[in-house]
């Protein structure tokens, strides 16, 4: 009869919503589809908040984004000590959050330095000179990469001494600071680039170009100046393949005048300029005139503040 009458009373909505389960544990509450247990729902949204600020309050910072994931991790401790502690994620999606992280970084690391305009470089030198799969893609990567690491070894010096060193020293507490001294000399690198090559035009984001010389580097975020440098770093590798082209499509076009005007129109005219080309590009010293070329056109980063 007990079992009736509760059952009764809170069918008439006469009973409160905590009478609904009488032992166990606390039921969680839904926000949409996520199940919220009950404590967790204020860490939750302070970890939110502290990730993705409301708009115009301040920039987006990624380092405070990991903090606050880091927090639902499991082990992560919670946003202040009065708070319980988050509901630590299962391991089925804690690696792929890890996976995630580290295939997208980087890549996204990658696109803030020179890599890209080199690879595309010596891409297109080889499809120039013709031969195929010489040198290999790896050869051609590898080379890449260490170009890149040698004009970005002093930004990434000035990195760790501006934000790395003070960090462990404990002079830096906070993300907010620590993003901010890590960025700097990144920023001075790609805006260098830019002032270099003259493509303000590839700023967008309501940002007016249309009088370079009073754009202050403190209107352009990161988010806007990162598709503007690779814009402009894919403009100026473009550029640069066009002119590595020329004397090859000379060479191809001699030949082809040639094989016609001797009326062999069936023998393949790259299977006779490849070897006039590769001649032509060691006598030049192609190699170091491409890759010297290529270092001796990026500006090196000046500190100045944005």
């Amino acid at each position: 009869m007990r079992l009736v009458a509760l059952a009764l009373t809170f069918a008439l909505g006469l009973a409160p919503v905590a009478s609904a389960q009488l032992a166990g544990p606390p039921l969680p509450e839904y926000r949409g589809n996520t199940p919220v247990m009950p404590g967790q729902q204020p860490a939750l949204d302070r970890s939110i908040s502290e990730a993705f600020p409301a708009p115009g309050t301040t920039s987006f910072n990624p380092v405070s984004l990991l903090e606050a994931a880091g927090r639902s991790l499991p082990g992560g401790q919670s946003a202040t000590p009065g708070d319980a502690p988050m509901a630590a994620l299962s391991t089925p999606v804690t690696i792929l959050i890890l996976l995630t992280v580290i295939s997208l970084a980087p890549a996204i690391v990658l696109m803030t330095t020179c890599f890209p305009r080199i690879l595309i470089v010596l891409g297109l030198l080889k499809q120039a000179i013709g031969a195929q799969g010489v040198p290999p893609p790896q050869v051609i990567t590898a080379l890449a990469l260490f170009m890149t690491f040698l004009v970005m070894a002093p930004t990434y010096e000035r990195i760790y001494k501006e934000a790395v060193v003070p960090f462990n020293r404990g002079e830096i507490r906070d993300a907010e600071t620590l993003w901010t001294r890590a960025k700097q000399p990144v920023r001075d690198f790609m805006f260098d680039q830019l002032e270099a090559t003259g493509n303000w035009n590839s700023l967008y984001r309501g940002i007016d170009t249309s009088e370079p010389e009073k754009l202050t580097r403190a209107d352009v975020d990161m988010i806007s100046l990162v598709p503007a440098f690779m814009l402009s770093e894919l403009k100026t590798a473009f550029l640069l393949g066009f002119r590595i082209y020329l004397p090859f499509l000379v060479i191809d076009m001699v030949i082809s005048s040639l094989l016609i005007s001797m009326s062999m129109m069936m023998l393949p005219p790259v299977l006779i300029s490849l070897p006039f080309k590769l001649l032509l590009f060691v006598m030049v010293d192609g190699w170091q005139l491409v890759v010297g070329g290529l270092l001796r056109g990026f500006v090196a980063a000046s500190p100045l503040t944005s």
